[in-house]
């Protein structure tokens, strides 16, 4: 029987898909390799692999390799799989980022949009050298490419013996590092050294830029409702400078609470956010903001024992300080329940403390940190007097509707630890509540009726929404119509334990294959944001191909867990470590918090490169 050329083309073609996929598990070879219709001795109506990309590669200067690719008409190269590695243990010189030319756009049936060159191009990468004297240093440059008719070759390795001349007065040298690809630091560990030993002024202004920029993130948002509550319950009395001094008292509540937190946990070697992210104590505070819109409906008053008041009153001013104290505590309390993130900067000042012993540079970092946080709430206090109604039926209104805001604040607290569906249906509470609020508010001689009845209709539809949509099981309350599509997640392999870990990393570096571990919990948001928006990303998954996939759940926080974040140093998920062939960490690619596939999926390529290809 015969078959005509269109179907061996198509079986060409996916048998060299698989062969890309399956390669970066097999053993690595000089030698070039094909998967084509031909055998080795003929490559059929397909050119060579050689002949299809011919590469070279020399020292252009003393500090600097420029590889040379020739590729035939009708051929085409992936930029993403190209990689150029010194040998690891090198100590004479060591690889920098490559510079690659501008590539092209091409949309892949099975690997989406891919940087292509289907023309020739010179690659320069530059190289570190720990000495003068010339050397030749073995490179190996890894490249895979396609046949615009359908086929794939498989991934190729060669090694060029390259001589780098003497080095002039005008090269400076370096240190050597070839544990990772070039001279990458992770921005946590980039603060953790403006702590430990750079200028102060700096120092405060980065961390202060820092806490600027989580301020926006999920993990901080839900204080603004909070702050904006305070502030709507103070009535008619309300001035700018009181609403400003309000909203300073939380955030100085806030700023000193996370900086002795931070200062004592990481001091004992501890992980406060786990301790404070435990189901029992999300519940309860989840309540707690139940308690608070119900008292901002006015169904009762929550203010400090009478004890405590008159305590304070005693030693500060009787009109403002237990008001004052009690909404300190309260931003005592936001920091540490509310802010769930983990970012660089604070992973940086606890290192040092825990590392160093530098409790006041640490402390002050944590605290510029904190006092970024919580700039946008000053502004929103300082407004406050402005943009709130000063008195009559509008102020009730408006404190009810900042009520509203703390349910949509419990919502947000519980939806970490109860399955998206059920948080769909929780999300329909605060809104029917705002409903109810402008319903009752028409009812009064007030201006504005028929936006209040057509906003409360809206609440009311969108509610209706939620429910529809969780009960046909959607979990996104921004697209409550559109159920989710099944994400495809990553093979992780779970691991629970120290010897778990130190198992799975000698197998994989028996396998001469790199490691990705991610520190993973139910309650952590920007875990569940990677796992949603840059996992599954193609770019992300052929980044890590190579990789042994391995996930550690702290969610229970028990002694296992604690124990193998303490190995680890870190102070909570999301963490991602890497590591190498070798079976060493690559410490200096350690990912903390959220971090965009565009980003991620580079610096992954990076902290595996050197495993099997």
């Amino acid at each position: 029987m015969t078959l005509n050329k269109a179907v061996l083309t198509r079986f060409a073609a996916l048998a060299g898909l698989a062969a890309a996929l399956f390669a970066p598990a097999l053993p690595a070879a000089d030698a070039p390799g094909l998967f084509a219709t031909g055998g080795p001795a003929s490559c059929g109506e397909y050119l060579c692999p050689d002949d299809a990309f011919q590469v070279t590669a020399e020292a252009t200067a003393p500090d600097r390799i420029e590889v040379d690719f020739r590729v035939a008409k009708g051929y085409y190269l992936y930029r993403d799989k190209m990689k150029f590695r010194a040998p690891p243990d090198s100590t004479q010189a060591g690889m920098g980022q490559p510079d690659f030319p501008e590539a092209e756009t091409k949309t892949d049936e099975y690997f989406g949009e891919q940087a292509v060159y289907h023309r020739d191009l010179v690659v320069r990468v530059p190289v570190t050298r720990a000495a003068r004297e010339a050397i030749t240093l073995p490179v190996k440059v890894t490249y895979q490419g396609c046949a615009d008719a359908g086929l794939c070759y498989s991934p190729i390795t060669k090694t060029f013996d390259i001589t780098l001349p003497e080095a002039g007065g005008n090269v400076t040298l370096g240190k050597v590092s070839n544990a990772g690809g070039g001279d990458y630091v992770s921005e946590q560990t980039g603060l953790a050294r403006l702590i430990a030993s750079g200028n102060l002024l700096l120092m405060i202004g980065a961390f202060f830029a820092s806490g600027l920029l989580l301020a926006f993130t999920p993990c901080v948002l839900p204080m603004v409702p909070i702050v904006s509550g305070i502030i709507a319950g103070q009535g008619a009395g309300l001035t700018r400078m009181r609403g400003f001094t309000l909203s300073l008292a939380y955030v100085l509540g806030m700023a000193l609470t996370y900086t002795a937190a931070g200062v004592a946990f990481a001091a004992a070697g501890q992980q406060a956010q786990t301790v404070f992210q435990q189901p029992w104590i999300i519940v309860l505070f989840s309540l707690l903001f139940v308690a608070m819109a119900i008292s901002m409906f006015g169904f009762f008053t929550v203010q400090m024992p009478s004890f405590v008041q008159t305590r304070l009153s005693e030693l500060s001013n009787r009109q403002s300080g237990g008001r004052f104290a009690s909404v300190a505590f309260m931003g005592a309390l936001s920091a540490l329940i509310v802010t769930t993130c983990v970012g660089p900067a604070l992973v940086a000042a606890l290192t040092v403390i825990g590392q160093t012993g530098q409790v006041v540079r640490g402390g002050v970092a944590l605290f510029s940190m904190a006092i970024g946080m919580g700039t946008p709430l000053l502004v929103v206090g300082a407004s406050a007097g402005q943009l709130l109604p000063r008195a009559g039926a509008w102020m009730d209104t408006v404190k009810q509707v900042f009520g509203a805001l703390m349910l949509a604040v419990a919502v947000w607290m519980i939806s970490r630890i109860v399955p998206e569906q059920v948080t769909m249906f929780l999300w329909a509470v605060p809104l029917l509540a705002l409903a109810l609020i402008f319903v009752r508010a028409t009812t009064r001689s007030l201006a504005g009726r028929n936006g209040l009845r057509l906003a409360g209709a809206v609440a009311v539809v969108y509610a209706i929404v939620l429910v529809v949509g969780g009960v046909r099981g959607a979990t996104d309350p921004l697209r409550p119509l559109q159920v989710a599509a099944k994400v495809d997640h990553l093979p992780f392999a779970r691991i629970k334990s120290l010897a778990d870990l130190e198992r799975e990393v000698a197998a994989a570096k028996a396998a001469g294959r790199p490691v990705m571990l991610d520190f993973y919990a139910d309650w952590c948001v920007s875990c569940k944001e990677m796992e949603k928006y840059t996992f599954p990303t193609p770019e992300v998954r052929g980044a890590l191909g190579q990789a042994v996939l391995l996930q550690a759940d702290v969610t229970a926080n028990d002694e296992d867990d604690q124990a193998l974040l303490k190995h680890f140093g870190i102070f909570g998920p999301p963490t991602i470590a890497f590591y190498g062939p070798d079976g060493v960490e690559r410490e200096n690619f350690r990912v903390v918090g959220f971090m965009k596939a565009d980003k991620f999926a580079p610096l992954a390529t990076q902290a595996t490169a050197g495993g099997t290809t």
